[in-house]
């Protein structure tokens, strides 16, 4: 069974907070799902579907539900894939609408990570890795980025064009936390913290949050605001294989094409991308394992301003992305769909708004470029695509 134009996303919010020292997660988490609730014309008496990971504080989704006071659910979700588990939520939330299980499904993200690191139970892989300094995901990063530089030419400068693109678009941002825009030079000069990787090729540490609402196709046509239709879903898993695993390559090379399979479209097709960006390499891999260009050619995609909004190629993370502007508990999936959201109904800011926008693509990972990952992919559409 395909979700295509199964479901919508029928509202959308940004915590537009960066440093909340004095409320609590549960909280971010409240904020962010009254300001989705009230975006799409609904409450929160309306959900009956909850999706959300382990930044949900306590029990996770079980606590969440109660603190919200959702008398109507049918349906939780908890499914945890790090920076990627919004779109798999969004995914997800498709499939239970089109099975009949809920109608109006609630996604949230929130967390404090400028507050506290955000934690997790130790993992069966640390007492192996952790020894050899591949830990954290940092290290693992720059791994990858040393080996597409090996392999395809790949230099700091195009790295560096990464993050100049996201600058440009954090401007136009009043929210952004790093408004200040870049140069290829201003990246190079910042220090050096796992080789290659310079301190701009990373996302910023964000406190704050998101959150999302994801309706039937009869609870569209009921609602004033105008809704985005999810028309491809993919999602995957690459891990380290016992050694044998190609750290150039992401698992959104598997998740990509299924979701535009099923969207029935080609990535010459897509007018806007939100690219997981928790560093400069996750976009470069990504542009070419989601067949934007071909593998190796990332790096000179960058470089030519092929990010840049609103007239590049493929214009990228138009919020500022995780580089610049938002990356709510190290999880970064929530915030590239909002925008996508944005762009889609022609709300994003006016200099970075997308002329015609009808197809935007958002792709998120999970885990680790040099180890462990999981992937997942979103093609959206316009209410009438």
């Amino acid at each position: 069974m395909s979700i295509r134009g199964r479901a919508f996303i029928a509202g959308a919010f940004e915590h537009p907070g960066r440093r909340l020292p004095d409320i609590s997660v549960a909280q971010i988490h409240a904020e962010a799902a009254l300001g989705a609730v009230a975006d799409a014309g609904l409450s929160l008496d309306d959900v009956d579907g909850l999706f959300t990971g382990r930044d949900a504080p306590g029990a996770g989704g079980l606590s969440l539900a109660d603190y919200l006071g959702l008398r109507g659910l049918r349906y939780l979700d908890s499914t945890e894939s790090g920076g990627a588990s919004p779109l798999y939520h969004v995914g997800h939330a498709a499939a239970a609408i089109a099975l009949g299980k809920c109608s109006i499904a609630l996604v949230t993200l929130a967390g404090k990570a400028r507050g506290h690191a955000f934690g997790g139970p130790s993992l069966p892989e640390d007492p192996f890795e952790t020894v050899f300094g591949a830990r954290p995901p940092l290290a693992s990063y720059a791994l990858a980025a040393q080996r597409h530089m090996y392999e395809f030419g790949t230099t700091s400068e195009q790295l560096a064009a990464v993050k100049v693109a996201a600058s440009v678009h954090a401007q136009h941002n009043p929210h952004a936390f790093l408004r200040k825009q870049l140069t290829v030079a201003d990246v190079l000069a910042s220090p050096l913290v796992a080789d290659p990787l310079h301190r701009d090729d990373c996302c910023v540490v964000t406190d704050g949050g998101g959150a999302v609402v994801v309706v039937s196709p009869e609870v569209a046509a009921t609602l004033p605001r105008q809704s985005v239709k999810l028309l491809g879903h993919g999602e995957a898993v690459r891990h380290s294989n016992g050694g044998k695993v190609d750290v150039t390559v992401t698992a959104a090379a598997a998740a990509g094409p299924a979701a535009l399979r099923e969207a029935g479209v080609t990535p010459a097709d897509i007018d806007y991308a939100s690219l997981y960006d928790s560093f400069t390499i996750a976009v470069i891999e990504q542009l070419e394992d989601l067949g934007f260009c071909a593998k190796g050619e990332g790096g000179p995609f960058a470089a030519d301003g092929g990010l840049i909004a609103p007239y590049g190629r493929l214009p990228f993370n138009t919020d500022g992305g995780g580089l610049c502007n938002n990356h709510p508990a190290n999880r970064g999936g929530i915030t590239k769909t909002i925008e996508a959201v944005r762009q889609l109904r022609g709300e994003a800011n006016p200099g970075v708004q997308v002329p015609g926008c009808e197809l935007a693509l958002v792709s998120a990972i999970g885990g680790d470029l040099a180890a462990r990952m999981r992937s997942a992919v979103l093609v959206l559409g316009r209410e009438d695509a």
